[in-house]
């Protein structure tokens, strides 16, 4: 995977978006490794939510409810955490979302991103950053074939497009400031994340979960839909491992986007997940197609991860049937009150162990 462990310990890491499902797995993974963690985020956007469950706050070193959009604060707090690394997670998520509030999405991914490298600008201490924006962030063709980093960046919806905008922000801070002060800053675009411990709203596998333990028929918006599905802790690798390579590069080589999404033959229809998960949970046919009014979602989405495989020596190590196993174990836990740090933190040392 290319993930030197012992790289972490010590290091002080700038974490935006720590509370959210992403950021909680994260933290708790870099604490795991030694590594002095700095959250800024709002609060925790679920209830029940994993920042809570696992009892991520004690684990860090200084912990900031606050907003990206929150330039003066933001600045502040990455000052003093004298961060070596970080890693921009802080977001509105949610492509549904966008289409109700698109201010909030393009304030929040596009401002805030602003702000976040304008800190990043100012500060002394920080020598790497990796900005987590999505695969959506390209102009989706609906094509066949997979998308590679240097395709063109668009995005339909407010959140897609909102994305690209902050991938076009990077590449311009890149340019403009980052290559004369010597910080490494690279974008990562991942998959369909996928794991233990996400209640977020309009997401699969939430909704899944929730109608089953809910005694409900699950319904499906776009059985068709094909999505590079993958286990949380797959785009993390992959965004660690970035990240120390931007740390030890002096010649800007790793500074630009990497995708990191599933093998190929992982990239699954909705309706291949449903009938997985709910077999697996021992529901087996309960979903139904979701008739109500649409708005516009993609149809069609594959990534090429052939850049981070050959550069980073990074693959996906889980296949979709094991993240699937995986997510049902964990949600078996959670319902017979299991200890679900040490839950989380089995499954991070299960990763780990098993080859790519």
């Amino acid at each position: 995977m290319g993930l030197e462990n012992h790289f972490w310990k010590g290091k002080s890491v700038f974490i935006t978006g720590h509370t959210g499902f992403k950021g909680s797995w994260l933290a708790l993974w870099l604490s795991s490794l030694g590594a002095n963690v700095h959250g800024y985020s709002l609060t925790a956007p679920t209830n029940p939510n994993l920042f809570s469950l696992i009892g991520v706050e004690p684990l860090l070193t200084s912990h900031t409810i606050g907003d990206v959009r929150d330039y003066e604060n933001l600045s502040k707090k990455l000052k003093q955490s004298q961060a070596e690394v970080v890693f921009h997670m802080a977001a509105q998520p949610l492509v549904r979302r966008s289409y109700a509030d698109p201010i909030e999405t393009y304030s929040t991914n596009v401002m805030g991103t602003v702000n976040v490298l304008e800190s990043v600008r100012h500060s002394e201490s920080v020598k790497a950053v990796v900005n987590i924006t999505t695969d959506k962030c390209y102009e989706n063709q609906e094509w066949v074939w997979a998308y590679r980093e240097n395709e063109p960046m668009g995005g339909y919806d407010p959140y897609s497009n909102s994305k690209g905008c902050s991938e076009l922000v990077t590449s311009a801070y890149r340019n403009s400031f980052f290559l004369k002060q010597g910080v490494r800053l690279a974008s990562a675009r991942a998959g369909n994340v996928i794991g233990g411990g996400d209640w977020s709203e309009d997401r699969l596998v939430p909704d899944i979960l929730a109608s089953i333990l809910n005694q409900k028929i699950v319904k499906i918006r776009n059985p068709n839909a094909i999505r590079p599905w993958q286990h949380v802790l797959e785009p993390l690798s992959g965004y660690l491992c970035l990240a120390e390579k931007l740390y030890k590069d002096d010649d800007q080589k790793y500074s630009s986007g990497w995708n990191f999404g599933p093998k190929e033959d992982d990239a699954k229809p909705v309706s291949w997940i449903v009938d997985r998960l709910t077999k697996q949970m021992g529901k087996k046919d309960a979903w139904e197609v979701d008739e109500s009014p649409k708005l516009h979602e993609a149809n069609y989405l594959k990534l090429d991860c052939s850049k981070a495989k050959h550069h980073l020596n990074w693959e996906p190590r889980w296949s979709l049937s094991n993240a699937i196993e995986k997510i049902a174990e964990w949600y078996e836990a959670y319902q017979k009150n299991a200890d679900m740090r040490e839950i989380c933190l089995k499954q991070i040392s299960e990763y780990q162990t098993t080859k790519g």
